[in-house]
């Protein structure tokens, strides 16, 4: 007896607890085309316009065939036609038919891949030839189509479409066998035709209903599928980072960015602080002690040339002490970043302005 593997039914991506990055979706979908997409939607979107179409043009379509037959028995003895211009005149009639199928079924496979692609997707890789496919992969095929959740969700939605299809068809049949059987006494092959005509739109319309219900359903389930397989490990978080760190268009844009919020946020963090240190003109650095939270001095603010002097700007409108201090301003805005506290190196040297801005106060 045949043993399968238990490794089968296993969680395929042990370990990937972390939710995918931005960076690794765009990544996946501009150079691999791997997106979140049922083809199941698409199909199901297509047969339905094109079965509404067919209940618009039903009338028109019928006159064509009755005007393409009438033209063959008239002119049968009439006109002696080759099979070659027979056949050309029915594919006339033929394609004319068919081509507004033709033409609405493009056009709502292209929004629908739209859609679901969230715009235009080229990614070359996907046309390169995989020579590794040419070997059969029977244990991996099997564990993908039977002992996983899309092979089982796929595996019960047929069975389901089935099922539910032919019970619906059978229920609208039986409903109206009755007048069917009626119409068919009288004699009138048109109304006949007619009835069963209309029998066949509205088998067809709520099959494509349900086929749209199965297919949104579908799309759900590839959309989390797909989210679970683009987890990821810790490692790679770290080494995303590390690479998107490393980037220079990356960095320039973070940098870009802190300088915005830092620009932004400069006047009002000057304006709160405590203290300002100077170089004079070179450096300027801000500091903040809220006591009831940190141990010591949190810098809060800094700035060079241009950006300094307007913060000695702000600084004297808000009434905040300037301290000119060219080895400490040089250190503190060398040594440290917004939001640091201060080394321990320079507690000391700290402790000294604190106490003579805390003097310059009880004097005022």
């Amino acid at each position: 007896m045949s043993q399968i593997d238990l490794q089968w039914f296993s969680a395929e991506d042990e370990g990937k607890t972390e939710e995918p990055s931005e960076y690794k979706l765009r990544k996946a979908r501009d150079e691999e085309g791997r997106v979140p997409k049922s083809q199941e939607l698409n199909s199901t979107l297509i047969y339905l316009f094109d079965i509404l179409l067919l209940a618009l043009l039903a009338s028109w379509m019928l006159r064509s065939f009755e005007n393409c037959m009438y033209y063959f028995y008239s002119n049968i003895f009439t006109i002696e036609l080759t099979n070659y211009e027979a056949a050309y005149i029915f594919a006339r009639y033929f394609i004319r038919m068919v081509i507004p199928f033709g033409i609405l079924g493009m056009v709502i496979g292209v929004v629908a891949n739209l859609v679901q692609n969230k715009g235009f997707l080229f990614a070359p890789k996907l046309i390169m030839p995989k020579f590794d496919k040419l070997v059969p992969h029977f244990g991996q095929y099997l564990k993908r189509t039977l002992f996983s959740l899309e092979g089982g969700f796929n595996i019960v939605k047929s069975l389901l479409k089935v099922i539910v299809i032919a019970f619906t068809n059978y229920l609208i049949i039986r409903g109206d066998m009755k007048r069917l059987l009626a119409l068919t006494k009288t004699g009138s092959l048109e109304l006949a035709l007619g009835h069963v005509g209309r029998m066949a739109v509205k088998m067809l319309i709520i099959s494509a209903v349900f086929l749209l219900a199965i297919g949104i359903v579908d799309y759900l389930v590839q959309k989390r599928q797909f989210m679970e397989n683009m987890k990821m490990t810790k490692q790679e978080v770290k080494e995303e980072f590390k690479e998107q760190e490393g980037d220079p268009e990356v960095k320039s844009r973070l940098d870009s960015a802190q300088r915005e919020m830092l620009a932004r946020n400069m006047p009002k963090a000057v304006r709160e602080a405590d203290v300002l240190i100077t170089n004079p003109t070179h450096f300027a650095v801000a500091l903040e002690w809220k006591r009831h939270i940190d141990d010591a001095p949190k810098v809060t603010a800094k700035g060079t040339d241009l950006t300094a002097l307007n913060m000695r700007r702000i600084a004297g409108e808000a009434g905040v002490p300037v301290v000119e201090d060219k080895p400490l301003a040089r250190g503190l805005y060398t040594e440290t970043e917004i939001g640091d506290i201060i080394p321990e190196a320079y507690i000391k040297a700290i402790a000294t302005v604190y106490a003579h801005i805390g003097y310059i106060n009880k004097q005022k």
